[in-house]
């Protein structure tokens, strides 16, 4: 893992930061990096609970697509779509949290990374858009299908279509990103979020974000079933017997992942 050189990846406890390190390119994403970033999944700690995705320097956290590297690849296999599908399903389907900290641009294939994590946190500085009409082509690795799924087909269809780009406080109050903060403050928000972030109980955690994305999909009654399946999983665990006994005695609960 010392040897990437596209991203940096640390584990701090059960804190994971995953950050693309190509700031001199506006951390364009290309298929190294994409290859290294899953290669730093199998490397995850079972004890994580949170896992940061963030782009390096300020100005950006992943400005779509390396156009060079597409420029040269006409082919659908050439860009290797396989994997970055397959990086934005495990940030989707993380047994723990997925957090995409977004400091500067979100564009294109960058934009749809961070679609594909649970939460959202965004610097006030940032902008958000799918620009890929604009070249011809259409967001290919989710952008269509989770952007309307978390806003709803009509306003995605105007910032695909029209390719916007979008302030964060606009991303906001679409319900693209669900917090921002000022620039100097974000790398303090970001870190004090994944404080809070790791002391939920990690089974009622998986459980809500379980019924949430696979409900989407679901009639209601599947989904309430759905709900009812986890119910009885958390009920049985240690740290529903933990949580209840900590508000019994009025204290913080300590949730051991059983």
């Amino acid at each position: 893992m010392s040897d990437y050189k596209h991203i940096t990846f640390t584990q701090d406890g059960s804190k994971a930061f995953l950050t693309f390190n190509r700031p001199e390119v506006l951390n364009a994403l290309n298929n190294q990096l994409i290859d290294e970033s899953l290669d730093a999944f199998r490397h995850i700690s079972s004890d994580t609970r949170v896992l940061v995705l963030l782009g390096a320097g300020d100005k950006s956290f992943a400005a779509g697509a390396d156009l060079n590297e597409m420029q040269r690849r006409t082919m659908w296999t050439d860009i290797d779509f396989g994997s970055r599908r397959e990086l934005a399903r495990n940030l989707e389907s993380a047994p723990f949290l997925t957090v995409a900290a977004i400091n500067g641009f979100a564009l294109g294939g960058g934009m749809e990374l961070a679609l594909a994590c649970h939460l959202r946190i965004a610097s006030d500085k940032a902008v958000l858009g799918l620009p890929e009409t604009k070249l011809g082509i259409l967001p290919a690795n989710g952008g269509t299908a989770r952007l309307t799924r978390l806003i709803g087909p009509g306003r995605a269809l105007r910032l695909i279509l029209l390719g916007e780009h979008i302030s964060a406080l606009e991303a906001e109050r679409l319900g693209i990103v669900n917090w921002v903060f000022p620039a100097a403050e974000f790398n303090d928000q970001v870190n004090a979020l994944t404080d809070q972030l790791i002391k939920l109980a990690p089974i009622s955690t998986r459980a809500a974000i379980d019924s949430i994305m696979r409900g989407v999909d679901m009639t209601v009654d599947q989904a309430i079933e759905n709900e009812h399946r986890w119910f009885q999983i958390c009920l049985a665990s240690e740290d529903k017997q933990e949580g209840v006994s900590a508000f019994l005695e009025k204290r913080q609960p300590t949730f051991g992942n059983k």
